[in-house]
């Protein structure tokens, strides 16, 4: 029986030439990985949001998943190393569920409102990684009933992100939407961290990400891991 090929595509967010030096360490390995599961590649490169910080762009696929008509979307940050073992995603991922390579207890970030209290699974994105099906791309859908400063005012960047002076409360505008969205729109959640364990998996580093580093720390880290992989 003839059935139609899947349409994936990986979203890259790099506006204003984000450090040149490191994408071009980390680029190759995710075009790597788009041709091993036959996935495009588009780069989100100019803003649509200007009063929100900028890693809220993120939130563009939810109009382009639509546009590009996509059965599958996932999202990788630009500073990001990943493994050229890392299996495809989408065949282990039920195309109800959204994925992030991992979660955070969402009480100690956030300050919950009534979508959080009512879906009770406390779950905060770790949004540098995220994957979501066509049925699922609320999980990006921008905030059409809060401001930023609003969700600033939600956010507690935990003690090493304060440390770091990198890592700001407008920062991390982006993840608190996305955990808003999965528990507003109760979308089904999966972390890789839980699926490798459920597959018992025995190697699962198929990431490199650091977040609260300088970017000079950060390609020396991801060489360092490129030594390491042997790749």
């Amino acid at each position: 029986m003839w059935q139609k090929s899947i349409k994936k595509t990986i979203y890259l967010l790099n506006i204003n030439n984000y450090d040149p030096e490191l994408t071009a360490i980390t680029y190759p390995f995710i075009e790597r990985y788009a041709k091993k599961i036959k996935a495009g590649i588009h780069i989100i490169n100019e803003r649509k949001f200007p009063e929100w910080d900028m890693d809220y762009e993120k939130l563009q696929i939810y109009e382009l998943a639509q546009k590009h008509e996509n059965d599958w979307n996932i999202y990788i940050d630009s500073d990001a190393l990943v493994h050229p073992e890392l299996p495809d995603i989408t065949d282990l991922i039920p195309f109800d569920t959204v994925a992030h390579n991992g979660s955070d207890f969402a009480p100690i970030r956030w300050r919950y409102d009534r979508f959080f209290r009512r879906d009770g699974r406390h779950i905060s994105s770790c949004n540098w990684l995220a994957c979501a099906s066509s049925w699922c791309i609320d999980l990006w859908k921008p905030l059409d009933d809060m401001t930023m400063a609003e969700c600033v005012e939600n956010i507690f960047p935990i003690p090493r992100e304060t440390a770091s002076k990198i890592v700001t409360a407008e920062h991390l505008v982006s993840d608190y939407a996305v955990s808003r969205n999965i528990a507003k729109y109760g979308l089904k959640f999966k972390s890789l961290f839980s699926l490798w364990k459920d597959l018992k998996m025995e190697s699962t580093e198929f990431f490199h990400h650091e977040y609260t580093i300088t970017i000079e720390e950060k390609i020396f880290n991801i060489k360092l891991a490129i030594k390491r992989w042997g790749v």
